[in-house]
């Protein structure tokens, strides 16, 4: 028997059709568009409220936002707990810290591997926030829209992760991917 859930990737075009399905869906059901980075957004406003009530109580993000832990928050959720089960289901699960080809151009240094994922990933989240959303908010809810605006967005983003991945890693790399 083909179990799916065993397989290491699945057909593009079934996990392509399954996406739309989950925006037709989150627009159905929840009149929203697709999108993660607004969850991290409102944990991080959250936890500065919690520290520091009379600092919200006066800065204008709070009389024009509602942090919350909600839809969002339940999809980040989602996602972590169906990749976990996915590596675990199909058996893709490896330890690595730092990556052969990390390792072939900056060292083996776990702690460095680690500290220049958490400062680009930091930067990921204030570009998408900049950009008023992520690769899920423009590059699926907004594409599917039709936004000129997530069309711009996402020819902007492939282009610079190209060109980052090529000063990162040089053109030599490119054989090893």
């Amino acid at each position: 028997m083909n179990n799916p859930l065993v397989h290491k990737s699945w057909s593009p075009w079934i996990v392509g059709i399954g996406i739309g399905v989950l925006s037709w869906f989150a627009f159905w059901s929840a009149n929203h568009p697709l999108g993660i980075t607004t969850a991290f957004e409102h944990t991080a406003a959250l936890i500065i409220q919690g520290i520091s009530p009379e600092f919200a109580d006066s800065n204008s993000y709070y009389q024009e936002e509602s942090p919350k832990i909600g839809w969002e928050w339940m999809l980040v959720l989602g996602v972590f707990i169906g990749s976990l089960i996915s590596s675990i289901t199909s058996g893709d699960r490896e330890r690595i810290t730092v990556p052969p080809m990390w390792a072939r151009r900056f060292g083996s240094s776990a702690a460095l591997r680690l500290t220049v994922a958490f400062f680009a990933g930091a930067l990921m989240m204030f570009g998408a926030r900049l950009a008023s959303g992520c690769t899920s908010g423009h590059g699926i809810s907004g594409n599917l829209q039709l936004a000129a605006s997530s069309w711009l967005f996402s020819i902007i983003f492939f282009a610079v992760a190209i060109l980052t991945a090529f000063l990162v890693y040089g053109r030599k790399e490119g054989d090893h991917v």
